[in-house]
């Protein structure tokens, strides 16, 4: 399936503290942007959820390119709170994913479940956000204690800040201040969208006129 053992072990890292963490931080604030507050929810939602499960998809594919490494290496696999905090929060992601897609986007869904769920469909994604932070500098600090060791591969130790160790705690740091800031947007409560009319609780399909067949959905009341 891999090219090479390198290919294996470079893939995972860039996917998860890249591509994973700014999908899901986008995703995040996307109804933060004044852009969206004057407009209809329905196709920020859509972008929501389309972002979020590409992230998840990512991360399930970086799952398994580290499992593949381990395997090829002979490595046991799930013992470090590295690996421990990346399955939870792939979990949590797939869990918080199916009951946004069944609570906010199926037309059928209650808006009284809506209501329910949105508390914590927020606090969850917050919660996720964190733990994917943690996961990226905690899997930062566990490469560099593998890599960096001066008796296995010549390379200088960590303790002694080689470039490689620096660029790496440089990104760790940057992750940290970019998970920072984005959750001071969520907080803020002046940047958040205003309360949602009935066009954002609840959609239902419609027929677009009456010699058209197509169907398409429309917002309950209008």
């Amino acid at each position: 399936m891999w090219k090479s053992l390198k290919l294996m072990v470079s893939f995972p890292i860039c996917n998860k503290n890249v591509f994973r963490v700014h999908l899901i931080t986008t995703g995040a604030v996307l109804y933060r942007i004044p852009l969206t507050w004057g407009q209809n929810k329905l196709p920020w939602k859509l972008l929501h959820a389309a972002m979020m499960l590409l992230s998840l998809i990512l991360a399930v594919v970086g799952l398994c390119a580290v499992f593949d490494v381990h395997n090829a290496q002979k490595t046991a696999n799930l013992y470090s709170l590295h690996s421990w905090i990346g399955i939870c929060t792939a979990a949590l992601f797939a869990m918080q994913w199916l009951l946004g897609f069944a609570g906010f986007l199926l037309p059928c869904s209650p808006v009284a479940l809506r209501q329910l769920l949105k508390p914590v469909h927020v606090w969850l994604g917050s919660s996720i956000l964190m733990l994917s932070v943690a996961a990226c500098i905690s899997g930062i600090n566990e490469k560099l204690f593998f890599v960096l060791k001066a008796a296995v591969n010549g390379s200088q130790p960590y303790s002694s800040l080689p470039a490689e160790a620096v660029l790496a705690n440089s990104l760790g740091a940057l992750i940290v201040a970019f998970g920072l800031v984005v959750l001071m947007i969520l907080s803020n409560g002046k940047w958040q969208r205003a309360d949602p009319g009935p066009e954002d609780l609840t959609y239902t399909v419609r027929r677009r006129n009456a010699k058209s067949p197509s169907y398409a959905l429309a917002p309950l009341g209008r």
